[in-house]
């Protein structure tokens, strides 16, 4: 069943299969708030942000309409919305993405010297993400790590595609600048 037939029947009164649905899109929810929510050293918060989010999308499932939006980019939205709402909340300003289960696997090395190094990379690059403004840093969530496309990215924060396009050419050119100097020195010895 697709999400359009599931929300049909959901609509419909068939309350019960909203738990289908959900279960299709919690891990990727989860792992966007967490990620949103790893700087501000909120992660205790990530499990009740979650269920927040999928009540909110349950509460106005009536209101969902497909040829906006697909139900996915509306769900990240929901999301995205709670957790800045939270943030505001909480009084913090900065929402990033730090270490989490989503960082992609390199292949195991046999020297020390080699983990060492992938995870000093690792953290550079999470840190020069950090440093990023928060659209920037959104954005470049949902296109690297959630491989979303434009149009949803766009939908997601309110945007236009070609300012998506934008905000992901200035994130990552700030991260690339932000490396450069790490780059380098290792360049030169």
């Amino acid at each position: 069943m697709t999400d359009s037939e599931l929300i049909r029947e959901i609509k419909d009164g068939n309350a019960e299969l909203y738990a289908e649905l959900m279960q299709r899109y919690e891990r990727k929810i989860y792992a966007f708030i967490f990620h949103m929510l790893k700087s501000a050293k909120m992660e205790a918060a990530v499990d009740d942000l979650s269920q927040e989010t999928f009540y909110k999308a349950y509460r106005s499932l009536q209101t969902f309409r497909e040829v906006e939006a697909s139900f996915s980019t509306w769900l990240y939205t929901i999301a995205r919305n709670t957790v800045l709402s939270e943030l505001r909340k909480q009084k913090h300003i900065k929402v990033s993405l730090e270490q989490s289960g989503m960082t992609p696997l390199a292949q195991a090395e046999l020297m020390p010297e080699h983990t060492i190094l992938r995870n000093e990379k690792v953290s550079l690059v999470r840190e020069a993400i950090n440093n990023l403004p928060e659209k920037q840093r959104s954005a470049l969530i949902l296109r690297e790590y959630d491989q979303l496309d434009y149009q949803e990215i766009a939908s997601i924060l309110g945007q236009t595609v070609s300012a998506v396009k934008s905000l992901l050419f200035r994130a990552r050119t700030s991260v690339k600048i932000q490396l450069e100097p790490y780059y380098m020195d290792t360049i030169f010895d």
